[in-house]
């Protein structure tokens, strides 16, 4: 038994620092995963190895797949794209391309949200423009040539409602480190189903976590019956996913726009209309040209999804305009 090498100073629960590279991400884990994945391959029929797998680069968690012998997890965790804490579109266009290049064809598994971590708002958001800035993270969510994963709550743009005294936490994690480090129940209340009492989730009106102050408007009730909802957004960007050709199951390559404010992509699938994608990571709109970057001497494309303001149903792809946070979804003519 060896012992952790002790760092300076204290943790924001009063204990020691300390190294973890005899705890964490140990190479022998990969023999046990590896024999794992070979007892499930040898049942008939399809099934699905997923790993929650927080990695400290793309090297990394290409081990988690296997490689090139694709013999471990089929989907680890890629939190290098949605647990990047600050919404900068050069930095996504890097961990983007490196999922798609450096995972010896691995298919990528995005995930945005879980149940440790504050929700995208929370960390994503800046008071103004949160609804904007989900809906943006979203369209890449479910656009990118990923499996997509989501956590309950995302297709409502349920908040992070953080625990107002320690008298409230339940979450162990938040009793030991208040009030610096305040739990996860924040990113753990009760799903919102409608206005009633306990949001429609129980029957019993004092719930173990308390139910988010905004639920009588943020419901999935409520938001079923407005076409602008983040509900409807997510529904509609689903839908998408499962009929285009290009966005179910095409290839992806990342455009430069030279506009670092915007990061876009298009996908491609044989026989099949090529889709473009465009997503604005400022408060301020956005112009740029993709028919440059474009394979081909398409002009214009047709409009299948937008969010962050009305877009027109055929757009000039030598003049595409994004309001902020908005995101563009249309098939090249």
């Amino acid at each position: 038994m060896q012992d952790e090498e002790l760092l300076p100073g204290t943790n924001k629960f009063g204990d020691r620092r300390e190294m973890t590279t005899l705890q964490e991400n140990l190479p022998e884990v990969h023999g046990v995963i590896k024999r794992l994945r070979a007892m499930i391959d040898s049942y008939p029929g399809d099934r699905v190895l997923i790993g929650e797998t927080y990695l400290p680069n793309v090297e990394e968690l290409d081990k988690w797949y296997g490689g090139a012998k694709h013999d471990e997890l089929q989907l680890p965790m890629d939190m290098q794209v949605g647990f990047e804490r600050k919404l900068d579109a050069n930095e996504f266009r890097r961990r983007i391309a490196d999922a798609e290049t450096k995972l010896h064809g691995n298919q990528p598994l995005f995930v945005f949200d879980n149940h440790d971590n504050p929700r995208t708002a929370a960390r994503y958001g800046d008071g103004v423009h949160d609804q904007a800035i989900n809906k943006m993270l979203a369209t890449i969510l479910f656009t990118t040539r990923s499996t997509a994963l989501m956590y309950y709550g995302d297709e409502i743009g349920m908040p992070t409602t953080e625990p107002a005294s320690k008298a409230q936490v339940k979450d162990p994690i938040g009793i030991l480190g208040w009030p610096a480090e305040k739990g996860r129940d924040g990113e753990r209340t009760p799903m919102q189903w409608n206005s009633s009492t306990a949001a429609g989730f129980s029957r019993n009106p004092k719930t173990w976590l308390p139910v988010a102050p905004d639920y009588k408007q943020v419901n999935v009730e409520a938001e079923s019956q407005d076409p602008n909802s983040m509900l409807n957004w997510y529904k509609r960007l689903i839908a998408l996913r499962r009929t285009n050709p290009a966005l179910h199951g095409g290839g992806m390559t990342i455009l430069e726009t030279g506009n670092p404010n915007v990061l876009a992509w298009s996908r491609t699938a044989p026989n099949a209309k090529s889709v473009v994608v465009a997503c604005n990571f400022t408060a301020e709109p956005q112009v740029v040209s993709l028919r440059i970057v474009l394979a081909g001497s398409a002009k214009t494309a047709a409009t299948l999804a937008s969010s962050g303001g009305p877009q027109k149903s055929t757009v000039d792809l030598n003049e595409v305009s994004l309001p902020p946070y908005g995101s563009l979804i249309a098939e090249v003519n």
